[in-house]
């Protein structure tokens, strides 16, 4: 789980001045759930995280924000982080190495998602912005809105975030996409 996940939330809540009950409701979970999430004692999925995060007006960016110098311009391999978003969500096998660190004020979010073989982003979700990838290895199943786009290595993608959207790995082998997005959602 992201670090101090629950602790910026409930800051979060508590800055718009909202009820746990009201910010449940609205994100469509149960209160005792979500205080759960904001006591570090359960961890949301993305799809809930991504509901809460819209409630509040922020962005999902917001829990990973990194630290670190502000003025650096390059970025080595194997020195990059790597999150693994397993405890946010039920599903297993998809970790995102960030090509360039975030911070509050990118406007540019670029992303390798890692996708093990079965990983997938749990459901489809939707979000202003534009996003552009390319698969950098292995296979995925992209899915926009109704549709599933098979896409392999060499295969390139541009829609906008407004669109419902998720993807699996259905193959045998690690799939990587090169992923950017604007303005940054996670």
């Amino acid at each position: 789980m992201a670090s101090g996940l629950g602790r910026k939330l409930k800051k979060a809540r508590r800055h718009r001045d909202m009820t746990l009950k009201a910010v449940a409701l609205a994100a469509r979970v149960s209160e005792g759930h979500l205080s759960k999430i904001e006591n570090d004692k359960a961890a949301p999925s993305l799809a809930v995280l991504h509901r809460i995060a819209g409630v509040l007006c922020i962005n999902l960016a917001h829990f990973f924000d990194e630290t670190g110098e502000r003025d650096a311009v390059v970025f080595r391999a194997g020195d990059r982080p790597v999150l693994t978003l397993d405890a946010l969500r039920s599903s297993r096998g998809v970790a995102l190495e960030r090509i360039i660190p975030h911070w509050a004020d990118n406007v540019l979010q670029c992303n390798i998602h890692i996708i093990e073989p079965g990983g997938a982003s749990e459901g489809q979700i939707a979000h202003e912005g534009e996003e552009v990838g390319m698969v950098l290895e292995g296979s995925v199943e992209l899915h926009l809105e109704e549709r599933t786009i098979r896409l392999a290595a060499g295969d390139a993608f541009h829609f906008r975030s407004e669109r419902p959207h998720g993807y699996r790995n259905p193959g045998i082998v690690r799939a990587r996409i090169f992923w950017v997005n604007t303005p940054p959602t996670f």
